[in-house]
C-alpha cells in the first residue's frame, strides 16, 4: 500500500493532533496513520454537504436512538450525519487514539449532536468536550428525561413529565399514593399554564413501564452542563424515540452554512 503523502492543510490538522496528544513528537509510522485516516474521513466534513458529528453510548438500546437520529438528517438533502464508532480507526498502540479522532471530527464537523441517556460511559467525557470553546458554539444536546430542577414551581412541560415519571417508579408510593400525586401534579401542571392532561402523562407512563425503562439520572455536574446548553436554547429534553425523532428538528438544516464557518474563527 502507497504510504499517504501529508495534504495541503497538514499544518492545521497536526495543530489539532498535536494539542490532543499534549504535544509529544509522533513517529513516522504514526504520522502516515494519521494521514491515512485524514484522508479517507476528512473530505467527507469538507464537503458541501453540512456534517453533523453525533455523539453517545454504542451500546444497546442507547445506539439505536442515536441510529433514529443519524436517520433523521439524512432524510435531509445534503446533510452528512455521521457516528464516530462508523469510521476508520487508527490502528496505533502508543497513542491516545479516540482523542486524535474526536479532536479532528469536532473540528471540522459543522455541527456537534449529543444524545445523553446516563451519567457514565463514554459520552460522559464527550460532555464535558462540548461544553466549552472551541467546540461550544457548534454543539447541540438532547438528554432523555432532562429537567432543571428549581424547586416545587414546573417550569416546562418536560419538567411535568419528569415528575410524574419519578413518581411512578419511586418504590415507596402505594399506588393509591402514586395515582394522587399524579393526579396533584396534572392539576399544579394545568394552573401553570401547559396543555396537558392525565391521559398523555400516563401514555408515558405507561410506555416506560411495558419496556423496563427508568427515569434517566444525571450527576450534578451532567445537570451544570445541560443547563449551560439550555440558557444558550441549544438543550432539547426527549422521553420517548418518537419524541427524539421530531425534536431532531431543531437542528440547523443543511442550508444556509453555519455563521462559525464564515465568520473567521478557527
Amino acid at each position: 500500500m502507497t504510504d499517504p503523502s501529508p495534504p495541503p492543510d497538514a499544518g492545521d490538522i497536526m495543530t489539532v493532533v498535536h494539542k490532543a496528544v499534549g504535544g509529544i513528537d509522533l513517529e513516522p509510522a504514526e504520522k502516515r496513520e494519521i494521514w491515512r485516516f485524514t484522508q479517507r474521513e476528512l473530505p467527507y466534513l469538507w464537503s458541501q454537504r453540512t456534517s453533523y458529528f453525533i455523539l453517545g453510548s454504542y451500546r444497546d438500546p442507547y445506539l439505536r436512538r442515536l441510529r433514529a437520529v443519524q436517520n433523521e438528517l439524512t432524510k435531509q438533502l445534503g446533510a452528512y450525519p455521521f457516528i464516530m464508532g462508523d469510521l476508520l480507526e487508527l490502528p496505533t498502540d502508543r497513542l491516545n487514539t479516540f482523542d486524535i479522532m474526536f479532536s479532528l471530527l469536532a473540528t471540522y464537523s459543522d455541527y456537534i449532536v449529543g444524545v445523553f441517556e446516563k451519567e457514565s460511559g463514554g459520552e460522559a467525557p464527550e460532555l464535558g468536550e462540548i461544553d466549552d470553546p472551541p467546540y461550544f458554539d457548534k454543539s447541540y444536546v438532547f438528554p432523555r428525561d432532562y429537567a432543571w430542577v428549581t424547586d416545587e414551581n414546573l417550569d416546562s412541560k418536560q419538567h411535568v413529565i419528569q415528575a410524574a415519571l419519578e413518581i411512578a417508579f419511586a418504590d415507596d408510593l402505594s399506588e393509591d399514593r402514586a395515582q394522587s400525586k399524579l393526579d396533584s401534579l396534572v392539576d399544579r401542571a394545568r394552573e401553570s399554564g401547559f396543555d396537558i392532561d392525565e391521559q398523555e402523562v400516563r401514555d408515558v407512563i405507561d410506555e416506560r413501564l411495558n419496556t423496563g425503562v427508568e427515569p434517566a439520572t444525571y450527576s450534578w455536574v451532567h445537570l451544570n452542563k445541560f443547563r449551560k446548553f439550555e440558557l444558550h436554547n441549544r438543550c432539547f429534553p426527549w422521553t420517548t424515540e418518537e419524541e427524539l425523532r421530531t425534536v431532531v428538528g431543531v437542528l440547523p438544516s443543511p442550508t444556509p452554512r453555519p455563521e462559525w464557518e464564515s465568520s473567521g474563527e478557527s
